[in-house]
């Protein structure tokens, strides 16, 4: 195996992850006989933006004064009675279109008591509360496209 990998074409590996950035794909796969090469891009770091400062007006306009921007609260992800998505997917908060919905803000919940499903490749998911306490805050909407740890509900 040692040999296979020193005959390895860094040529090719260049020319896939070429495919793979101007294809906009986030991994390759190719596969010839006993040689298999994946190249995947890293995933993209959350990019956050701040507030610009205010253009400056042409000198015959009077210039706006600056706003103040409040600081933001903690992320609701950042809380630690968050209760994250556990998968990519789709959160739903009933069993069925029509259905009485698993939770609302106020409910109390039991430890391992299904409060919503994410969706993901046509499986529904159940998301469980990990412990017992209070529905502060649903932070996602019925239907929403979720992220894998995203914070989805707050329970106290």
């Amino acid at each position: 195996m040692a040999d296979k990998v020193e005959k390895l074409d860094t040529a090719l590996i260049r020319e896939l992850a070429n495919i793979l950035t101007d294809g906009n794909l986030g991994e390759i796969e190719v596969e010839h006989g006993e040689l298999r090469i994946r190249v995947s891009m890293p995933e993209p770091a959350a990019v956050s933006y701040a507030a610009s400062a205010p253009m400056m007006a042409p000198a015959a306009a009077p210039v706006a004064a600056p706003v103040a921007v409040a600081a933001p609260a903690a992320a609701p992800a950042d809380n630690a009675n968050a209760v994250k998505s556990p998968m990519v997917g789709t959160a739903y908060f009933a069993p069925e279109p029509g259905a009485a919905p698993f939770i609302e803000v106020g409910t109390n919940v039991k430890q391992g008591q299904t409060i919503l499903l994410v969706e993901a490749m046509k499986t529904f998911n159940p998301v469980s509360a990990p412990k017992s306490g209070v529905v502060k805050e649903i932070l996602v909407s019925d239907g929403q496209p979720v992220e894998y740890g995203e914070a989805l509900v707050v329970i106290e």
